[in-house]
């Protein structure tokens, strides 16, 4: 998971409004869109839960056959916002550092939305402009056809300071291969688009001013195909999955996340919590790519 590096949301900011549904009965496509632009599109625990009703809500509208995933200005979404994740973990009243049996709980709860939206019995579509970023390139990932800017800037740079094990592992294998994965999560660095054209691993690349009207069409032409022809589909491609490179997917994905978040730091190592607590996040920042080394590489 990643961050954008902006303030915190005003209080009482209505989750309502930063994740919107529309949905078109007529051309069978809803679209959902993660609207905090203030934020680079960072998604909140509340966000997710929404989310995750919102698709509840299109799996059983039989009049939509394809939704669209998309953000606000161009960003399709840099991850977890960081000003809220490490509070995920605490329990109400309680303020000693969270136990493995609630940091377990709580993700396993998180990681349930990526494992019912690969098995989504609608086709999904990522709509991907620019950054996609942590939460952001496993929702791309796990989409089932996804159009990318050829600027967009894609990656785990979370694993800077949370660790090189984090989020769905058995997803990246799947989707980007060990190659892409590993060099990935065990350097942070965030990648170009156009590195992964050639290997085509994404549906479309396409310039990032294409990117809407690329998905559009996309989507149009999924859902011309039979409703019940798209399902059907769909629980074939997630029962091979779920036999092969998917079958873990799930459960490894909550338990390296909640042990990853748990790490204990050496006295040469960046330790982004500490540093925040000391500073704020802007800072925290600055001192992750000051001591990273900024940019791509």
């Amino acid at each position: 998971m990643t961050t954008a590096e902006s303030a915190s949301d005003p209080v009482g900011s209505d989750p309502g409004d930063r994740v919107l549904l529309d949905k078109d009965h007529e051309t069978h496509i809803a679209r959902i869109t993660f609207n905090n632009p203030a934020k680079k599109n960072a998604l909140a625990p509340e966000d997710c839960d929404l989310l995750t009703r919102h698709l509840d809500d299109i799996a059983t509208d039989d009049a939509i056959k394809v939704v669209i995933l998309r953000g606000t200005g161009g960003t399709f979404s840099t991850g977890v916002d960081l000003s809220r994740a490490y509070g995920w973990y605490d329990t109400p009243g309680e303020t000693r550092r969270p136990s493995q049996r609630r940091r377990l709980s709580v993700d396993r709860r998180g990681q349930r939305m990526f494992h019912e939206f690969i098995g989504f019995p609608k086709a999904t579509i990522a709509q991907v402009e620019s950054y996609a970023l942590g939460l952001g390139l496993e929702l791309a990932l796990a989409a089932d056809l996804t159009v990318v800017g050829r600027n967009a800037k894609l990656g785990m740079p979370a694993a800077r300071f949370l660790g090189p094990v984090l989020g769905n592992i058995a997803l990246f294998l799947h989707r980007l291969g060990p190659v892409v994965t590993r060099e990935l999560l065990l350097t942070g660095r965030m990648a170009d688009a156009t590195e992964f054209e050639s290997a085509r691993l994404f549906t479309r690349f396409v310039e990032g001013v294409d990117v809407p009207a690329a998905t559009e069409e996309l989507a149009a032409q999924v859902a011309k195909m039979p409703a019940d022809g798209i399902t059907i589909a769909k629980e074939a491609y997630r029962l091979v999955e779920a036999g092969s490179a998917l079958g873990l997917e799930e459960t490894t994905s909550y338990l390296f996340h909640s042990y990853g978040t748990n790490l204990r730091f050496e006295p040469d190592e960046f330790n982004f919590v500490k540093e925040r607590a000391a500073g704020g996040t802007s800072e925290a920042f600055r001192k992750r790519d000051e001591f990273y080394g900024n940019g791509s590489s």
